[in-house]
């Protein structure tokens, strides 16, 4: 009965523990413990405000996004740079920087200014992808001086963007310590992305992206994450993220580590095959992760400093993460901070001032009334000038770069490096090398002295691996550019992985698989697989969002073989102590050595155990993942049974189908029923293990709801207007059981799920008490329109045969959508004979349900709802 848009604040109520802001007037609750907030731009100016970034210096520059997650129209976007000469708080003059459509993650840099956005085509006014650019303005007059400069093209799915808008596309874009600019990448994932170098990319799905200032080097940081929107780096390299929720599976957000090379899941090992996975830190439950930011600035209280801040557009709140290191990862504590409706970005400048923008209800297609930007400084904040540092000594800008302040040190790095002159490299290698500065300013000194000094700086380097203090960092930036790999001794790495700090076998791993030397993987194989590398159950949803440190040295070191492609090692392994290990790589190579060694192994393996697990890997080998070309994959509820989306057999295949059929035969009804489970996990749909057939479930009849009988009754509801019921409601508290009894009768259960364990429809309601209050619950039963859920916009197909179909999809795998329709109706379409797909504008959810109710009726369901919080 109700649809569930991640957020939607009333322009006539007040989102309940979240800031509004009404003209000069103060907010409706106080601030932080410790800090003062301060309206710096309103709606005039700055309306639907998607990210912001600030210069060291402190000018502002907002992206403005009037086009919105869903909107498909061009020509509603610009960068705005926003300027508070006398440092009061609020802005005093802005110049339109430059126009840009979609404009979804900004970084500031000197005077160059990056911008992740849309693009579309003059001709056709139709998106084009994404895109990541860079502006400059080197006169200083708050404009562009000319077009921008494109670093990669191509950066999303054009057909996603173009037919539902940029919701789950790549976007925020941060730079960290070590000069790389982070990019966030949404499960659209992107095929055929393009650096300046020419250098092409494709990524199936979600996850982190990284490249150099210059747009060259683009390569793949971490994969498998769902819509994350923006990442936080902390000044020793550790990345987390906040990332989305998935729209249509009842599943939750998750905080995550981000760990180089790394493989979190999803969606297609996101349930099933959970043991392959480094699993996020924790599952937060529903809401909609936004902006980040790693807060680490001396001016700032202690309690609220050197920790990830994390925004919740959803939940329309900016959280904390403790983080607490747990050997090569983290455990983590969430904590509220701030609550702002609907907050999209945060950022912070030299002097300690923090910037948050609010979309403040403009919808997912924007609003030219809403949306804002707040200051947020400590108390007795006083201003201090960001030094200019184009004009700095090397000297002063060697202080900066040791400073505690992150933004001052990645400053000054950037202008050491900038100069590129002997005094400057130097400088950075002093710092790097000063055992008397804290570790975050020699951490800080290697990142810059390796950026500067590139092939020249392998060798000092390679002797500050000798220093236990820094010697992560020191391997971390050896192995940093693959354009010197070539140089870089594989002693110091091999010497890592014997190391007592797990942190430091994390660094060496990683950096044997970037050096490409296949002879390290004998050492590499030797890394112990814990207890806890172990499959879920049939059918039970592994732990994804549990810390497991323990499966993080294993899961790099078989990262490290499939780049290495070490399958003579692999195979080498399987009948030694190391097969674990062994087994878990050669899951991923898709190479005849590799099958038939297994096949080879198995008559010498010794017990059944190790005979189960060389079984496991051939049937993990019998497909692979098909080529993506951008024509197939995403879906608000995407297939996640896996260990693959768009499976397809290989030269492989056959010599693996005889094996198992042959081993099949020589067992009795037990090892049948073995090989039948394991065709089934796999998918690998050989006919002779070939479950006995079910009918398929979402096919299943459901019960049919007659919605126009109940929206012709007239009650209480349906006599008043909104604003009367809404004031009503918040008087109310109502009868959840009367309330549950009453989600059935008005036909809120044709559409809706409230558990998990219930065949998912429409919205999912299990967590809709933690994503809205009850003001928004209310709304959203009244005016269904106001605001499409996204991911369960109406769908319209045409296929062959002069079929239509109209419907929320209710699942999608690369060979069929499944859609549901209002009256409870199924179908099943086949891919290969849809001939359009489009999303409708309007809900399908009816006006009216909520008519025959009472005040205290509506409550009661209300309340029901609002008590979801699963």
């Amino acid at each position: 009965m109700i649809k569930l848009p991640l957020a939607l604040v009333s322009s006539f109520t007040l989102l309940i523990g979240a800031k509004q802001f009404f003209g000069d007037a103060q907010p409706a609750f106080p601030d932080p413990p410790g800090l003062t907030t301060t309206r710096f731009a309103g709606p005039d100016i700055t309306p639907s405000p998607a990210c912001l970034a600030v210069a060291p210096t402190g000018e502002v520059f907002v992206g403005v996004d009037m086009i919105g997650s869903l909107g498909k129209d061009p020509g509603k976007g610009r960068i705005l740079k926003l300027v508070d000469k006398d440092n009061d708080g609020k802005m005093d003059e802005h110049t339109e920087f430059a126009v840009v459509d979609n404009p979804r993650g900004i970084l500031v840099l000197g005077s160059k200014v990056y911008v992740l956005h849309t693009t579309f085509s003059k001709e056709t006014g139709k998106a084009t992808g994404m895109a990541l650019v860079v502006f400059e303005d080197k006169d200083g007059d708050g404009k562009a001086d000319g077009p921008s400069q494109p670093l990669i093209e191509n950066l999303s799915n054009t057909r996603y963007i173009q037919e539902r808008g940029t919701d789950h596309a790549t976007n925020g874009i941060r730079m960290g310590i070590d000069g790389w600019i982070y990019i966030a990448v949404g499960d659209f994932g992107f095929h055929n992305a393009t650096d300046r170098s020419g250098k092409k990319l494709t990524m199936l799905g979600g996850g982190i992206v990284r490249v150099r200032p210059d747009g060259t080097e683009m390569e793949i940081f971490t994969h498998g994450t769902r819509n994350v929107y923006d990442v936080a780096i902390d000044p020793y390299m550790n990345v987390f993220t906040r990332e989305n929720t998935n729209d249509g599976g009842g599943w939750n957000v998750r905080f995550s580590h981000h760990i180089q090379s790394g493989e979190y899941g999803y969606p297609v090992l996101f349930q099933h095959f959970t043991d392959e996975i480094l699993p996020a830190l924790v599952d937060v439950g529903g809401g909609s992760g936004t902006g980040a930011l790693f807060m680490a600035e001396p001016g700032w209280p202690e309690k609220y400093n050197n920790v990830p801040m994390m925004a919740d557009w959803g939940r329309s709140m900016l959280y904390m993460h403790r983080v607490t290191p747990d050997g090569p990862t983290f455990t983590q504590k969430e904590e509220e901070f701030m609550a702002l409706p609907q907050i999209t970005d945060l950022d912070v400048d030299g002097s300690g001032r923090l910037y948050l923008s609010a979309w403040d209800g403009a919808g997912y297609s924007g609003s030219p009334d809403k949306g804002y930007v707040i200051r947020a400084v400590p108390e007795n904040w006083t201003y201090k000038a960001f030094p200019e540092l184009a004009k700095a000594s090397v000297q002063e800008l060697a202080q900066l770069l040791s400073s505690s302040s992150a933004v001052a040190s990645l400053n000054a790095s950037q202008e050491l490096i900038a100069r590129n002159d002997a005094q400057a490299i130097a400088a950075a290698l002093k710092v790097a090398s000063d055992e008397t500065l804290p570790l975050y300013a020699r951490v800080a000194g290697i990142y810059t002295y390796a950026q500067a000094a590139g092939r020249d700086g392998i060798v000092a380097l390679t002797a500050l691996t000798k220093d236990a203090t820094v010697r992560e960092h020191a391997l971390r930036a050896l192995a940093d550019r693959k354009d010197i790999l070539k140089d870089v001794p594989g002693e110091p790495f091999m010497e890592g992985l014997k190391d007592s700090s797990a942190r430091i076998r994390a660094a060496a791993i990683i950096g044997l698989g970037r050096l490409g030397r296949v002879e390290a993987a004998g050492a590499l194989l030797q890394t112990k697989v814990p207890a806890s590398f172990a499959a879920p159950a049939k059918d039970v949803e592994g732990p994804h969002a549990t810390p497991n440190p323990g499966i993080v040295l294993p899961h790099l070191a078989v990262q490290a073989l499939v780049n290495l492609h070490a399958v003579d090692s692999a195979v080498a392994a399987v009948n030694g102590e190391n097969s674990a290990l062994a087994l878990w790589a050669l899951r991923y190579m898709h190479d005849m050595k590799a099958v038939n060694g297994l096949i080879a192994a198995y008559p010498r393996a010794k017990g059944e155990k190790l005979k189960k697990q060389i079984l496991v890997t051939l049937a993990r080998l019998y497909k692979k993942e098909d080529t993506y070309d951008a024509s197939w994959w995403w879906g608000t509820r995407p297939d996640s049974h896996g260990p693959y989306y768009k499976a397809v057999r290989w030269e492989g295949s056959p010599a693996i189908e005889k094996f198992l059929k042959a081993e099949a035969l020589k067992g009795g009804t037990a090892k049948k029923q073995y090989f039948v489970d394991l065709d089934a996990r796999h998918r690998m749909e050989i006919a002779a293990f070939a479950a006995p057939k079910k009918a398929d479930a979402p096919l299943a009849k459901e019960p049919k709801v007659d919605l126009d009988k109940i929206k012709s009754k007239k009650g209480q509801v349906g006599k008043s207007s909104i604003e009367d019921v809404l004031l009503a409601i918040n008087k109310l508290k109502g009868d959840p059981a009367k309330g549950k009894l009453l989600f059935a009768s008005q036909g809120c259960v044709a559409c809706h799920s409230i558990s998990k364990g219930e065949k998912m429809k429409g919205p999912f309601m299990g967590q809709v008490g933690s994503i809205m209050n009850r003001e928004q619950i209310t709304e959203s039963i009244l005016k269904p329109n106001a605001s499409i859920s996204q991911g369960f916009a109406t769908v319209m197909i045409t296929a062959k045969g002069n079929k239509s179909y109209t419907g929320f999809v209710t699942e999608e795998t690369a060979a069929r959508v499944v859609l549901r329709d209002i009256g409870g109706n199924v179908y099943a379409v086949k891919t290969s004979d849809i001939l359009s797909r489009k999303e409708m504008k309007t809900s399908m959810m009816p006006a009216g349900l909520a008519n025959s109710l009472s005040y205290e009726e509506l409550a009661s369901l209300v309340t029901f709802l609002s008590q979801q919080k699963k």
